[in-house]
Protein backbone atom coordinates (compact mmCIF):
# COMPACT_ATOMS: atom_id res chain seq x y z
CA UNK A 1 0.00 0.00 0.00
CA UNK A 2 1.45 3.32 -0.87
CA UNK A 3 2.09 5.49 1.72
CA UNK A 4 -0.66 8.51 0.56
CA UNK A 5 -3.35 5.79 0.43
CA UNK A 6 -2.59 4.76 3.27
CA UNK A 7 -2.90 8.20 4.66
CA UNK A 8 -5.83 8.41 2.53
CA UNK A 9 -7.58 5.45 4.16
CA UNK A 10 -6.90 6.81 7.28
CA UNK A 11 -8.30 9.93 6.84
CA UNK A 12 -11.39 8.38 5.86
CA UNK A 13 -12.10 6.27 8.83
CA UNK A 14 -11.22 8.83 11.22
CA UNK A 15 -13.47 11.36 9.47
CA UNK A 16 -16.34 7.98 9.31
CA UNK A 17 -15.68 7.52 13.54
CA UNK A 18 -16.13 11.13 14.42
CA UNK A 19 -19.33 11.27 12.67
CA UNK A 20 -20.56 8.05 14.33
CA UNK A 21 -19.13 9.47 18.00
CA UNK A 22 -21.21 12.79 16.68
CA UNK A 23 -24.42 10.72 15.58
CA UNK A 24 -24.48 9.16 18.87
CA UNK A 25 -24.45 12.42 20.98
CA UNK A 26 -20.40 12.16 22.19
CA UNK A 27 -18.25 14.78 21.18
CA UNK A 28 -15.04 13.75 19.43
CA UNK A 29 -12.00 15.43 19.01
CA UNK A 30 -9.39 14.21 16.76
CA UNK A 31 -5.08 14.13 17.78
CA UNK A 32 -5.92 14.29 21.12
CA UNK A 33 -2.54 14.74 23.27
CA UNK A 34 -2.05 12.71 26.17
CA UNK A 35 -0.57 13.57 29.96
CA UNK A 36 1.55 10.63 29.16
CA UNK A 37 2.68 12.43 25.83
CA UNK A 38 1.17 9.87 23.86
CA UNK A 39 -1.67 11.01 21.00
CA UNK A 40 -5.41 9.57 20.98
CA UNK A 41 -6.82 9.39 17.15
CA UNK A 42 -10.20 10.10 18.78
CA UNK A 43 -10.97 10.61 22.49
CA UNK A 44 -15.28 11.27 23.13
CA UNK A 45 -16.85 12.67 25.45
CA UNK A 46 -20.19 10.68 26.02
CA UNK A 47 -23.01 12.63 27.39
CA UNK A 48 -22.61 10.33 30.51
CA UNK A 49 -19.41 12.10 30.74
CA UNK A 50 -17.06 8.84 30.23
CA UNK A 51 -14.63 8.94 27.72
CA UNK A 52 -14.62 6.69 24.49
CA UNK A 53 -11.31 6.62 22.88
CA UNK A 54 -10.74 5.28 19.16
CA UNK A 55 -7.86 4.18 17.54
CA UNK A 56 -8.12 4.06 13.81
CA UNK A 57 -6.34 1.76 12.09
CA UNK A 58 -5.64 1.60 8.20
CA UNK A 59 -4.19 -1.90 7.23
CA UNK A 60 -3.10 -5.16 8.91
CA UNK A 61 0.51 -3.69 8.96
CA UNK A 62 -0.36 -0.42 10.56
CA UNK A 63 -2.40 -2.78 13.45
CA UNK A 64 0.52 -5.40 13.56
CA UNK A 65 3.50 -2.46 14.74
CA UNK A 66 1.40 -0.67 17.43
CA UNK A 67 2.69 -2.75 20.48
CA UNK A 68 1.84 0.32 22.84
CA UNK A 69 -2.37 0.19 22.27
CA UNK A 70 -3.15 -1.47 26.06
CA UNK A 71 -1.82 1.84 27.21
CA UNK A 72 -4.37 3.62 25.70
CA UNK A 73 -7.42 1.52 28.43
CA UNK A 74 -5.56 4.10 31.06
CA UNK A 75 -6.86 7.03 29.40
CA UNK A 76 -10.97 6.20 28.35
CA UNK A 77 -13.94 4.23 30.00
CA UNK A 78 -14.28 2.40 27.14
CA UNK A 79 -11.68 1.84 24.02
CA UNK A 80 -12.35 1.13 20.54
CA UNK A 81 -10.79 0.49 17.11
CA UNK A 82 -11.87 1.57 13.95
CA UNK A 83 -10.73 0.41 10.56
CA UNK A 84 -12.51 0.07 7.39
CA UNK A 85 -14.45 -3.11 5.49
CA UNK A 86 -11.17 -3.72 4.11
CA UNK A 87 -9.44 -4.65 7.19
CA UNK A 88 -9.01 -8.11 7.91
CA UNK A 89 -11.23 -7.79 11.60
CA UNK A 90 -9.80 -11.55 13.11
CA UNK A 91 -6.72 -9.68 14.21
CA UNK A 92 -8.60 -6.85 16.51
CA UNK A 93 -8.82 -8.44 19.54
CA UNK A 94 -11.66 -9.42 21.87
CA UNK A 95 -11.42 -7.34 24.62
CA UNK A 96 -12.17 -4.14 22.76
CA UNK A 97 -15.12 -2.61 21.04
CA UNK A 98 -14.69 -2.59 16.77
CA UNK A 99 -16.30 0.00 14.63
CA UNK A 100 -16.10 -0.62 11.06
CA UNK A 101 -16.69 2.12 8.32
CA UNK A 102 -17.15 2.36 4.80
CA UNK A 103 -16.97 6.16 2.79
CA UNK A 104 -19.07 8.33 5.49
CA UNK A 105 -20.38 5.70 7.45
CA UNK A 106 -20.12 3.61 10.20
CA UNK A 107 -21.05 0.65 12.49
CA UNK A 108 -20.88 -0.28 15.49
CA UNK A 109 -19.83 -4.47 15.28
CA UNK A 110 -19.09 -5.11 18.96
CA UNK A 111 -19.16 -2.89 22.15
CA UNK A 112 -16.09 -2.02 24.20
CA UNK A 113 -15.95 -3.52 27.44
CA UNK A 114 -15.96 -0.98 31.06
CA UNK A 115 -12.68 -0.08 32.15
CA UNK A 116 -13.93 3.02 34.46
CA UNK A 117 -11.43 6.04 35.39
CA UNK A 118 -10.72 7.11 38.21
CA UNK A 119 -12.62 10.39 39.39
CA UNK A 120 -9.53 12.60 39.48
CA UNK A 121 -7.95 11.52 36.28
CA UNK A 122 -11.70 11.73 34.53
CA UNK A 123 -11.81 15.43 35.97
CA UNK A 124 -8.13 16.22 34.73
CA UNK A 125 -8.68 14.64 31.68
CA UNK A 126 -12.05 16.50 30.84
CA UNK A 127 -10.41 19.99 31.62
CA UNK A 128 -7.56 18.83 29.07
CA UNK A 129 -10.36 18.10 26.15
CA UNK A 130 -12.21 21.20 26.82
CA UNK A 131 -9.37 23.60 27.11
CA UNK A 132 -7.62 21.61 23.36
CA UNK A 133 -11.26 21.82 21.74
CA UNK A 134 -12.13 25.47 22.83
CA UNK A 135 -8.61 26.51 21.63
CA UNK A 136 -8.92 24.42 18.54
CA UNK A 137 -12.41 27.13 17.80
CA UNK A 138 -10.68 29.75 18.85
CA UNK A 139 -8.35 29.34 16.10
CA UNK A 140 -10.70 28.81 13.77
CA UNK A 141 -12.67 31.93 14.63
CA UNK A 142 -9.40 33.90 14.65
CA UNK A 143 -6.66 32.51 12.52
CA UNK A 144 -4.62 35.58 13.36
CA UNK A 145 -5.22 36.31 16.95
CA UNK A 146 -4.35 32.58 17.81
CA UNK A 147 -0.89 33.28 15.97
CA UNK A 148 -0.15 36.37 18.19
CA UNK A 149 -1.56 34.14 20.78
CA UNK A 150 0.99 31.38 20.47
CA UNK A 151 3.78 34.20 19.59
CA UNK A 152 3.25 35.98 22.52
CA UNK A 153 3.35 32.63 25.03
CA UNK A 154 6.65 31.79 22.85
CA UNK A 155 8.25 35.01 24.40
CA UNK A 156 7.34 34.48 27.76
Amino acid sequence: MEAASAAARTLAVTRAAARFCALRGWAPVTEMPLPDGRRADILALTAAGDFAMIEVKSCARDFLSDAKWPEYRAWCDRLYFAVDLDFPQALIPQDVGLVVAEAREAALLREAPEHRLAPARRRALTQRLAMLAAGRLATLADPAGAAEIRAALRLE
